[in-house]
């Protein structure tokens, strides 16, 4: 079994109570305590699988408001666009539907970045990241896509990530 350093254990904990003092929003004594408790040993079973160096990086103040304006902001806005794509096509009967699944090049080196474009792509409706491989050093995603507007990768890409692939470099790099 590999040796969990303190650091990394310290900063799962970190993030894990912040979520669970989010989650519940109970701020009593016993409430607190198994809290603490819980994301202890959750931290000190799971560290090694989250952190694999530098682990207090996200806890940049600058790093964590970008993070913030990602999630608020700009992520916001593409999850918008994006239902109010679906809405239009469900209420106008469904006639503008091309679906297909476009392999799409992704610039991220970090597997956070890759992971979170992979979920963020996949909870704006209309798309689905079904695959990520890498090719040749290149990423690539595989996504289904309602209306595949454009055929090509990098095309198909730039309609598909907009800028998410940009702030999450910001973010995760």
């Amino acid at each position: 079994m590999q040796k969990t350093r303190f650091p990394a254990v310290l900063a799962t904990f970190i993030v894990s109570y912040a979520f669970w003092i989010l989650l519940t929003w109970s701020f009593s004594a016993q409430e607190l305590i198994v809290g603490a408790v819980v994301c202890f040993l959750v931290a000190l079973f799971s560290a090694r699988f989250f952190i694999h160096e530098r682990s207090f990086w996200l806890f940049n103040p600058l790093r964590l408001l970008i993070a913030l304006f990602y999630w608020l902001g700009v992520f916001m806005v593409e999850l918008f666009k994006a239902n109010w794509d679906m809405a239009k096509r469900c209420f106008g009967g469904c006639k503008k539907v091309n679906p297909g699944i476009v392999k799409v090049p992704v610039d991220l080196k970090s597997d956070y970045a890759q992971a979170a474009l992979a979920n963020s792509i996949t909870l704006t409706p209309g798309t689905i990241t079904m695959d990520i491989a890498e090719e040749d050093g290149q990423t690539y995603y595989y996504i289904h896509w309602i209306d595949v507007q454009k055929p090509s990768g990098k095309e198909a890409g730039d309609a598909i990530k907009g800028t998410l692939e940009k702030w999450l470099r910001r973010v995760w790099e």
